[in-house]
């Protein structure tokens, strides 16, 4: 019984040492280590938001559904698929809806005309 309440004695004491050296470890260690920690994820975000792009648009889906209503077909998808190509967007619905895509809005043909269906 007595060797026993020894080894536990002996166990606390240890386990209360090794408390005491990471809680001054942690302690002294904190700002540095969480500077660099931060330093590192603003490399991060930074690397992610020159190398991020956005995913490419299916045009010729997107296109098909915007001309589904046209009597010509064909010129409306061409059209629409150059328009998509270049802004990577359409607008809802079949006709109208451009606030939704401003560059699909703004393209011009040579005669000043809207571009885009």
């Amino acid at each position: 019984m007595k060797v026993m309440a020894l080894v536990m004695l002996i166990s606390l004491l240890l386990l209360s040492q090794v408390l005491e050296e990471v809680s001054s470890y942690t302690n002294s260690e904190t700002s540095p280590v969480s500077s660099q920690i931060q330093s590192n994820d603003e490399n991060l975000t930074e690397a992610f938001k020159r190398t991020f792009h956005r995913p490419r648009l299916n045009c010729g889906y997107a296109c098909a559904r915007r001309c589904r209503e046209t009597s010509r077909k064909k010129v409306c998808k061409r059209a629409c698929g150059s328009c998509c190509a270049k802004c990577q967007c359409v607008p809802p619905g079949t006709s109208g809806n451009t606030a939704s895509c401003p560059c699909y809005a703004t393209l011009r043909t040579h005669g000043n005309k809207l571009k885009c269906p």
